[in-house]
């Protein structure tokens, strides 16, 4: 490989994605196929050292160091997956190593002993006998001598998904060190056992293996046969080494790259997090321009990963509730003052409620000393952000619609269940709608009497529907105008706003918000599933509002950056598509030079 090459080209690949691990898998995948070097053809072929390999197998059989193996199978045509130089050959792993073998269940001691080796302690980055548990030295005479591990043996994890197929070399292993029987054993000394292990580590192996084991109790297995039959391609002794020292050469590059990669992404992660930070947290006048400009005008270098654009989205949303999305105009009348003709008209019609119920045929004053019925909360505003001088902090029961009817989560319950469930009638809207902002969702329906007793819990146009539990908790779409008539089911917050306050769009917007979404997670109880604590705790929620022509202005400023949010997230689809291809053709170029 030209390391010059590769590192001319290094802002451009290594945003690639996974790019360092790709790299790596390359250089296996070449090193596997003999086209990481070139042939010496000088160089004993790998069908003499297998005679060689049989021959030392034969008088260590004699010497009744191992056992006789089987008899291996001829390796067919389908088995091989591609062609490799004429000075290799492909030969069956039972073939080249003097001993393959799982190790043996342990009986482990109580106190002290000696480690064994589980799956858990064979990782790439090496063996970690920390994690070993210990046998007694009773139990480890009963082991022959040929398990205790040597140098340069090869451990192979053999069981469950996810580990399976990790493999490391031992080097100088402690004495009287063995595995449990979750690993197997590989002994090669007639080959580049480091070889071996680039082979079993490649995609051709370790890519493959969980999709070729078995198991019988729902776990994937290497047994003795699969390792044994393992079809390796086996150079000649020399170019092993030669490929080993140079797939290590190339590793050393990789990590050098990925250390340089890490860098550059901490710098960046750093400079993003720190702007937004500034945006997002107080910052005002000149400076705040400033950052905003700065940001902007470097946004293609700043968002090279989708959260950095989910980063984006958040602060254009937060900027947008806070009121430095879009300048405010003065000629836009103070909400205060819409505000107080709105309540002036609730809390009259509340009192003709009121005089209804109580059957009084009379009217409370406004000015009376009497509580009134459901008297709106006022914020407190003490530890809010300051907003602009046109807006204000308001509850969020100001926002609703006259009457509690149109602020009501569906309380079913029990009532709602499975047995009432029909295949077609009234559609019962469910969390699915909200969580992926579509309400043309329908799994369940009611019957028309059901849904007739169920009224008070029926959508209408232009309904906002609110997730009330999970990790959704908070998500909300909109009932549009062609829908289906139906009702809510009982993890769901209807929400109906009928008042010239607010927008439809400004309250979705505002509702989407950090800010917002931070108050809902505070007003809800559980931890693994969320839940909101009630219509009490929502009502208290105050929200920012500002002058219903800045709403609209707000709104449309906030569509265009969408717009170039997505727009980014294409480009970035677009250019990570472009850096792989570049990826591929300067790995190409740089291995073949």
């Amino acid at each position: 490989m030209n390391p010059d090459m590769l590192l001319a080209h290094f802002d451009q690949i290594s945003e690639a994605p996974d790019a360092i691990p790709r790299l790596r898998r390359f250089i296996l995948d070449l090193a596997v196929r003999g086209n990481l070097l070139p042939q010496d053809p000088n160089d004993e072929p790998a069908e003499e050292l297998l005679k060689k390999i049989g021959k030392e197998k034969q008088l260590l059989v004699k010497d009744g160091e191992i056992r006789k193996e089987r008899l291996l199978d001829p390796i067919e045509k389908e088995e091989i997956p591609f062609s490799i130089p004429p000075e290799w050959k492909w030969a069956r792993l039972g073939s080249i190593a003097v001993y393959i073998q799982r190790g043996k269940s342990p009986r482990y001691a109580v106190g002290d002993g000696h480690p064994v080796i589980s799956q858990r302690c064979v990782q790439w980055d090496g063996l970690h006998l920390e994690w070993a548990k210990k046998i007694d030295s009773e139990s480890l005479e009963t082991y022959e001598p040929i398990r205790f591990l040597r140098d340069g043996d090869l451990l192979w994890n053999s069981t469950g998904t996810g580990t399976i197929g990790r493999i490391i070399r031992v080097n100088r292993p402690a004495e009287y060190l063995v595995c449990d029987s979750h690993v197997t054993v590989i002994r090669c000394p007639f080959a580049s056992e480091r070889f071996i292990s680039v082979w079993l580590s490649s995609d051709y192996v370790y890519g493959t293996i969980e999709e070729r084991a078995t198991g019988a109790t729902n776990q994937v297995e290497l047994n003795a046969a699969m390792a044994n039959d393992q079809v390796t391609p086996l150079p000649p002794l020399a170019e092993q080494h030669r490929i080993v020292a140079k797939v290590d050469e190339l590793m050393a590059l990789c990590d050098e790259l990925e250390e340089a990669r890490a860098r550059q992404e901490k710098r960046r992660d750093r400079l993003v997090a720190a702007t937004l930070h500034s945006l997002n947290n107080g910052m005002n006048g000149e400076d705040f321009h400033n950052t905003a400009r700065f940001y902007f005008n470097h946004i293609p270098r700043l968002t090279t990963r989708p959260e950095h654009i989910q980063q984006l989205r958040q602060t254009i949303l937060n900027l947008a509730v806070r009121g430095k999305l879009v300048p405010q105009d003065p000629d836009d009348e103070l909400v205060r003052k819409v505000l107080d003709r709105f309540l002036e008209k609730q809390n009259k019609w509340r009192e003709l409620q009121i005089a209804k119920v109580s059957g009084k045929n009379r009217k409370i004053k406004s000015g009376s000393s009497e509580k009134r019925h459901d008297e709106p909360i006022a914020p407190n505003v003490q530890n809010l952000p300051r907003l602009p001088v046109t807006w204000e902090w308001v509850c969020w029961e100001s926002l609703l619609a006259f009457g509690n009817e149109s602020f009501k989560r569906g309380p079913f319950g029990s009532s709602l269940t499975k047995s009432i469930f029909v295949s077609s009638g009234f559609k019962v809207y469910e969390q699915y709608c909200p969580i992926n902002d579509d309400c043309s969702f329908a799994r369940y329906y009611v019957t028309p009497q059901k849904y007739k007793e169920l009224q008070g819990f029926a959508v209408k146009a232009k309904d906002f529907l609110i997730s009330c539990s999970g990790v959704t908790l908070g998500r909300i779409t909109q009932i549009p105008d062609e829908y289906e008539e139906g009702i809510i089911n009982q993890a769901l917050l209807r929400v109906r706003i009928e008042n010239e306050l607010i927008s439809d769009s400004f309250f979705k917007m505002l509702f989407r918000s950090p800010y917002f979404q931070r108050q809902i997670f505070s007003n809800s109880t559980g931890m693994a599933i969320p839940n909101v604590k009630g219509v009490k705790e929502l009502k208290a929620i105050p929200f920012p509002l500002p002058p219903l022509a800045e709403q609209h202005r707000i709104v449309a400023k906030v569509e265009k950056l969408m717009a170039i949010c997505d727009e980014l997230e294409a480009q970035l689809t677009n250019t990570s598509t472009t850096r792989s291809q570049l990826l591929e053709s300067v790995i190409i170029q740089s291995l073949s030079s």
